[in-house]
């Protein structure tokens, strides 16, 4: 295996971010810092990784950067036969620390009671601005500036997805489960306190974006969509009263789809779907993200999982030319381009959601291969081909035509 810093997973971010319309919602954000420095460091004979069966080792270290030595604690996920390795912090972050930057190195117990939601909250609450307050749900941990009647509509958006996407994969045959951790989200009182903050992961794209999952941080990050420059800026006094300025909205549909695709991209990789860090095409992580952002079409926002996302449809039949899936499944390209992502994203959408309804069973065992693949692991245009042709039986070319009369069910 490719050591640390090597795997073309590290392009991903550092290309996506910083060129992506508004549609290019999942931004694994942070990977510019981190990945860039793992790049230009990389020993020029690379490093076997190493990955151990057992028991996660945790561990005390002690690491020297640009900014003087730090002290981290936390649990190896992944580490290079040089020292090198990934670090999962306890506020649920992801450390890449290069071997020569690390001084001292110990291994620690875990502690003998591990922090509440609440109490990772105020960890967090420590790191934003002032005027932060916290709300714990069953499943999340919602840091907020704006309204409490905001974030409680919000929460109980995300619990509602939370609990539909472990049923509807669980049922699907997908050996997921709920997340061991509660799940975070940072919503900003309004875009530009939003844009200031985002700006530090997203540079440029900030402004493009309303809201975006950080692999790197695991937290989705937004602002108060009730006083966005599409929605009238009148603070909701109740849970109810933020939903209903919402759903008012001729926006709405879009701004509802914003919050679940990235909650859902949260969700894919805390429920062992996914692996943060490892080489998941791209086709697939927002194929399932677009296939449950379709919101509802009775205007009560969402609560349907598959079913037709009529903007995604039109792009997609728009846009359509012989050889477009094989273009996806083989690299992450199609997703980075500054003209065409947003029809990438149409094929990613069309794709999942015509196996996830006509080939479920090989849908699930491709997901399941995918989901073996450790952090950091080696990828390449040939491996994703075979990864799809060992579950599906085809290549993608041949799934084109059965696609578009699939699709025609759903065109009027």
């Amino acid at each position: 295996m490719k050591g640390i810093g090597d795997s073309p997973v590290a392009t991903i971010g550092i290309a996506m971010h910083r060129i992506a319309p508004v549609s290019l919602r999942l931004v694994c954000a942070a990977f510019v810092a981190a990945w860039g420095i793992a790049l230009v460091r990389g020993a020029a004979a690379p490093p076997e990784v190493e990955e151990d069966a057992a028991a996660p080792e945790r561990v005390a270290v002690v690491v020297r950067g640009d900014e003087g030595e730090r002290a981290l604690e936390g649990t190896v996920v992944i580490e290079a036969a040089d020292g090198a390795m990934l670090l999962e912090l306890d506020d649920q972050c992801l450390e890449l620390l290069q071997a020569n930057e690390i001084r001292s190195r110990r291994s620690v117990d875990a502690p003998s009671s591990p922090a509440t939601p609440r109490e990772e909250g105020k960890r967090i609450l420590a790191e934003l601005p002032e005027g932060f307050d916290l709300l714990v749900t069953r499943h999340y941990v919602i840091c907020f500036d704006t309204s409490r009647a905001y974030a409680q509509w919000c929460g109980a958006l995300f619990e509602k997805l939370h609990d539909a996407f472990i049923n509807y994969w669980r049922k699907a045959g997908v050996e997921v489960e709920a997340p061991r951790r509660p799940l975070v989200i940072v919503i900003f009182s309004d875009r530009e306190r939003y844009e200031a903050h985002a700006a530090r992961d997203l540079g440029a794209a900030a402004d493009r974006v309303v809201g975006y999952y950080n692999l790197l941080t695991n937290r989705v990050t937004t602002f108060d969509l009730t006083g966005s420059d599409q929605l009238a800026r009148r603070p909701a006094t109740s849970a109810g009263r933020a939903g209903l300025e919402i759903l008012a909205s001729p926006e709405a549909a879009g701004l509802v789809s914003t919050l679940v695709h990235e909650a859902s991209h949260q969700m894919a990789f805390n429920c062992r779907m996914h692996r943060r860090l490892a080489p998941v095409p791209v086709w697939l992580s927002e194929g399932v993200a677009t296939f449950f952002e379709t919101p509802d079409p009775g205007g009560r926002g969402w609560k349907r999982i598959g079913g037709v996302n009529r903007p995604r449809l039109e792009t997609f039949l728009s846009s359509y030319r012989p050889g477009v899936l094989d273009e996806i499944v083989r690299g992450d390209e199609p997703f980075r381009a500054t003209e065409g992502a947003i029809d990438a994203y149409a094929r990613a959408w069309a794709l999942t959601a015509f196996l996830a309804q006509t080939r479920k069973a090989a849908l699930v065992d491709y997901i399941t291969a995918i989901g073996a693949k450790p952090p950091l692991a080696p990828d390449g245009p040939e491996e994703r081909l075979q990864d799809f042709v060992d579950a599906f039986g085809v290549e993608p070319h041949e799934l084109e035509q059965p696609l578009m009369k699939f699709l025609a069910r759903w065109k009027d």
